[in-house]
This record gives C-alpha cells, sequence and structure tokens, in this order.
C-alpha cells in the first residue's frame, strides 16, 4: 500500500463526498461508485458456526474468470482508477484466482482480499506476493487455537493461519514487495473478552493491523450460542474502551473510536442514531455476488448484472435509483467493515494507521535495527 495509491483513493473519495451531499439536497446523481466489494464464490473449505454457505445444498453460479475480467475493465472504464476487495465463501479455492489478482495489478486495479488463511501455503504465497495485492484480510477470531478453529470448523486452521502469514513475510521480504496484513476478528461470545490480546497477537506475528467487526445474525449458532446477551453487554463495553485505549497508544487498530463504542449497541439491536443518518451506501457501494448480479447493499434487491449491463448502465439504470433511495432511508445500524458508514477522517486516519504501522515495520526489519 503506498501513499500515491491511497492518494488518488482519497480524490475520488472526496469527488463523490460531494457528489453524494448534491444527490441527497437536490436528487441529482453524479455519484459514482468508490467501494467495491466481489464475492467470487459461495463455495468454502470452513465450516464456521456463523455461516450459511457451506450448508447449501447447492450454489450459484460462478462467474468465469475471463468474466471477471471483463467485469473488472467495464468498472474501469466508468470509474477510472479504482480500489477492490475480492472475498467468499474461500476465494483461492476458485481456480484461476490468483491469476485475477496479476492481472488486477498488471492493469492497475488495486485488489485487496479477504480470505480464511487456509490455503496459504508455500505455492500460493509465493503467487499471491508477486501479484502484489493491495491488502490481504485474515479472517482470526481468536489467538488460541482452540477457539478459532471450533468457530471456523476446521481442526488446525489456526496452526496454518500462523504459518502462511510467517510464509507471506519471508516471500514478501524474499521478493521485496510489501502489502498490509489485516487481522479481521469476528466478535462473538466466544472472544469479546480477549480481543486486546488478539491485537497483541497479531502484532506478534508480524500482521499490519487489526479491523474488528460484530457478529451479524444468520445462523442458529448466531443467535443460541454465538451472541454477546445483555448481561454481557457492560463488560463488552469495557472491553471496547480498552482497545480505544490502546488504539490512542498507537496500537493499529483500524476501527474508528466511533465505531467500537457502538459495538455493544449492535449487539443491542439498535436502529442508526440521528447523527449517523442518512446511509450513504447506496451512494458509494459496487457489491458483486458470484453470478455478476450487483447490489448496492446485501439487505436490498440487485440492480443490474455485469453478464448482460456494462459498470455505468448498471450504476445509472432507473433500478439503481429505485434502491439507491431506498437505502438512504435505512436505519439499520450496520457495522459490519463492508457496510459500515465512514467519513472521509474516518478512512484518511485507517490509511494513516496502515502507512505508519508499514513504516515502523520497515524500520524494524532494516539490518542493525
Amino acid at each position: 500500500m503506498k501513499v500515491t495509491e491511497l492518494a488518488l483513493m482519497g480524490l475520488s473519495h472526496t469527488r463523490n463526498a460531494v457528489a453524494e451531499a448534491v444527490y441527497l439536497k437536490t436528487g441529482f446523481d453524479m455519484t459514482k461508485p468508490v467501494t467495491f466489494h466481489a464475492l467470487v464464490n459461495e463455495r468454502c473449505n470452513c465450516k464456521c458456526r456463523h455461516c450459511e454457505y457451506w450448508r447449501q445444498a447447492e450454489y450459484i453460479p460462478e462467474l468465469s474468470i475471463e468474466q471477471w475480467k471483463t467485469t473488472l475493465l467495464s468498472i474501469k472504464e466508468f470509474t477510472g482508477h479504482f480500489s477492490i476487495n475480492f472475498s467468499g465463501g474461500e476465494p483461492f479455492i476458485k481456480k484461476g484466482f490468483i491469476d485475477l489478482l496479476h492481472f488486477c495489478r498488471e492493469h492497475d486495479i488495486l485488489a485487496g482480499v479477504t480470505t480464511n488463511g487456509a490455503l496459504l501455503n508455500e505455492k500460493n504465497s509465493a503467487s499471491l506476493v508477486a501479484a502484489r495485492p493491495f491488502n490481504l484480510n485474515i479472517s482470526c477470531d481468536s489467538h488460541i487455537p482452540e477457539i478459532h478453529d471450533y468457530v471456523r470448523g476446521m481442526n488446525g486452521l489456526f496452526r496454518k493461519i500462523s504459518e502462511g502469514i510467517a510464509l507471506l513475510k519471508k516471500e514478501q521480504a524474499r521478493q521485496n514487495i510489501t502489502f498490509p496484513i489485516i487481522i479481521k476478528p469476528t466478535i462473538m461470545s466466544l472472544n469479546f473478552r480477549t480481543l486486546p490480546d488478539i491485537v497483541q497477537w497479531a502484532l506478534e506475528v508480524g500482521a499490519t493491523a487489526v479491523n474488528f467487526q460484530p457478529l451479524g445474525r444468520w445462523t442458529r449458532e448466531t443467535y443460541d450460542e454465538l451472541w454477546i446477551e445483555e448481561n454481557d453487554w457492560p463488560e463488552l463495553e469495557r472491553v471496547m474502551e480498552k482497545l480505544i485505549v490502546m488504539k490512542r497508544a498507537g496500537s493499529p487498530i483500524m476501527n474508528s473510536e466511533e465505531i467500537l463504542h457502538l459495538m455493544t449497541a449492535s449487539f443491542r439491536e439498535e436502529k442508526a442514531s440521528p447523527e449517523n443518518m442518512p446511509c450513504r451506501i447506496g451512494l458509494q457501494e459496487f457489491y458483486i455476488r458470484p453470478d455478476g448480479e450487483v447490489k448496492l447493499c446485501f439487505h436490498f434487491p440487485g440492480i443490474g448484472n455485469t453478464t448482460r449491463q456494462s459498470a455505468k448502465e448498471i450504476w445509472r439504470g432507473a433500478q439503481a435509483k429505485k434502491i439507491r433511495d431506498a437505502t438512504i432511508g435505512c436505519d439499520k445500524l450496520c457495522l459490519l467493515t463492508c457496510l459500515s458508514q465512514k467519513s472521509l477522517l474516518n478512512k484518511v486516519n485507517q490509511a494513516i494507521t496502515i502507512l505508519l504501522r508499514q513504516k515502523k515495520q520497515a524500520t524494524i526489519s532494516e539490518p542493525g535495527i
């Protein structure tokens, strides 16, 4: 992650912030999407207790790698320079996925990945680093192996993640390539008391930063086992306060203090407060499903499909206008990292957190330091 890349992203977000204000005041649409998420598959090699994908009897069709390339070029033609985060399912089990990351780098598209870390083996790590991803997010819910492996439904997964990070760091040094490695824990009943320890573990293994998100209610287990219930809310608030203190002291926690303060409200299932309204996700987000269906928010119906329409046609279409106005009126308190509303200042602060940590890591790794 380079300063120049972040500057270009910042410019896009700044321009769109002006366009968002115009839209909210006049209804005149000059917006373009500035955040892109791509779900390349639903298939996964984990059996996470808070996920339904692995329990499905069948999966929706998936775009081929060539169709993904066409989709990405269509977005670039519409928006210019952009960044996108690929996830799943598990993206690394999709044949040709790392080739797609190389394609992105060749076409100046900043591509990040969210993975469960199970396939960060020696072969994949070398090719992944060579693709120069914008960032790599690793879902890791606990520094205690037994808890993480239980939540994710794969014995030995924590060990694979730890070994995978070591391989990535080794390859980064060998190829002289750096990019952020971000640990993404999902906050739940089984881990919330030890979140500060997860931050410390992340630092010890050489990760760049930590980005927390609260559990969402989806599976049976999220209702009867993993949810943080009322009697634990005071303790959750104390943990959040400790994380805020750590952040102020320099710990590379990407969440803003505002978001950390709202974590308990998320488990209380509160609505968004007036100061966090209106929701702007529909003025920013381009969320692509495995079959090419595009959504502004996964809580709402789709607005088009990349196999039949260009990115511009989808964003400017009548269905997009309809759903965009519906999202503006939504009062859900969404703190998932793909939905959480971030002000321009919050985005700048996240970038600074990563850059400062990368600079510190580079200094530590210099000979003689």
